[in-house]
């Protein structure tokens, strides 16, 4: 009755929840200690006892000195990295596929999954030394179109579970709107659908029975996500929506023609960063008081991370609001007893404690 009511009154879709409870605003992330500035770093994982992340079409290990070097060039973006406890690397690559780095399986290219091109994966995770998970974020846009993939309202994302021994690939699930991170449990995996607001669990068989929804109606667009030490997981939430946004989404005929005609920097829509230009679809009014940022303005960007418990249920929230400087977060590993997220939108490696606090007070 509720959705038939919200129909009738054109709201379906259109109430976007408030930050509250756990996820009420806070600014710990602006208190976090700085490991490295890096242009537009992404995908964080682990590989020994080291941090490696990307950043453009690069790959750089970070060691304990804070010090980054260059692993691997790989000529175009990286739009997803994965590493497995046999020191084996897995990057999704920009108009080239997947390439296997290190273990069993150096060298190895996968330009299709299945029927499908594999160029720019949003998401990859291992099963094991011989079985790599994969998401294709949309069979229409490249990952880094992910802005007009929204906007354009598809739904054309898919889950893959791949054997490299063979290469052959099970399609785990398919029309999601834009999965963006993942997560192995148990026998199944956890997937983020980005569009849909929502965390999903799927067989990991292939048997692609309906999936079941771990968490929905969250306030921003759900990316990667990772394991925690104790069982529990980590959410990247790469952008807030706001209700400008969902208003967009509806009128299709605006839409289509401000996608069409106006620069992307500029579209209605949300950003990894935003608050750089005058000439950004916000009033300004709204923005700012007497020249400063108010922290509860409208933004098309936001930093948050969220730790889940071990039923990946909102545990806690790391912010940085609309007058932060910690947006665009995209990735967050748990690396020598601390929390590490990536904002792309800053150009930060940022490290805070489990428990909010930078490391240097973590540790007296």
């Amino acid at each position: 009755m509720i959705g038939i009511l919200n129909r009738l009154l054109r709201r379906d879709g259109a109430t976007v929840p408030s930050m509250d409870g756990v996820l009420r605003p806070n600014a710990l992330l602006e208190n976090a200690t700085v490991l490295a500035t890096v242009a537009e770093p992404d995908n964080l994982v682990t590989l020994g006892d080291d941090l490696v992340f990307s950043s453009g079409q690069g790959i750089f290990r970070l060691s304990a000195g804070g010090l980054s070097s260059l692993l691997h060039d790989c000529g175009a973006p990286v739009t997803a990295l994965a590493s497995a406890p046999d020191g084996s690397l897995a990057a999704g690559i920009a108009a080239t596929g997947i390439r296997l780095f290190g273990g069993a399986h150096d060298g190895l290219v996968l330009g299709d999954i299945g029927p499908r091109p594999a160029r720019g994966p949003t998401a990859l995770a291992f099963g094991d030394a011989d079985t790599l998970f994969v998401c294709l974020g949309s069979a229409h846009n490249e990952a880094e179109e992910w802005q007009r993939d929204l906007m354009e309202q598809r739904s054309s994302g898919s889950v893959w579970k791949v054997d490299l021994k063979t290469r052959a690939a099970t399609c785990i699930a398919d029309g999601l709107g834009f999965p963006n991170g993942i997560l192995v449990r148990g026998e199944g995996v956890v997937v983020s659908e980005s569009w849909n607001h929502r965390l999903l669990r799927f067989d990991g068989t292939g048997g692609r029975p309906r999936p079941q929804i771990v968490l929905e109606d969250l306030p921003g667009y759900p990316g990667r996500l990772s394991a925690a030490a104790d069982g529990g997981a980590w959410l990247a939430v790469f952008a807030p929506r706001s209700q400008l946004i969902e208003f967009v989404l509806r009128e299709r005929p605006y839409c289509t023609r401000m996608l069409r005609e106006i620069p992307k920097e500029l579209w209605i829509a949300p950003s990894l960063r935003s608050g750089r230009s005058f000439r950004e679809p916000m009033q300004g009014g709204a923005v700012r008081v007497h020249g400063i940022f108010k922290p509860w303005a409208p933004t098309r960007s936001y930093g948050l991370a969220i730790r889940l418990d071990h039923d990946l249920q909102p545990l806690r929230s790391f912010h940085s609001r609309a007058d932060g400087t910690r947006h665009g977060l995209v990735s967050i590993q748990e690396w020598r007893g601390g929390m590490v997220f990536a904002s792309r939108g800053d150009g930060v490696l940022g490290a805070l404690s489990p428990d909010g606090l930078t490391l240097a007070d973590a540790a007296q």
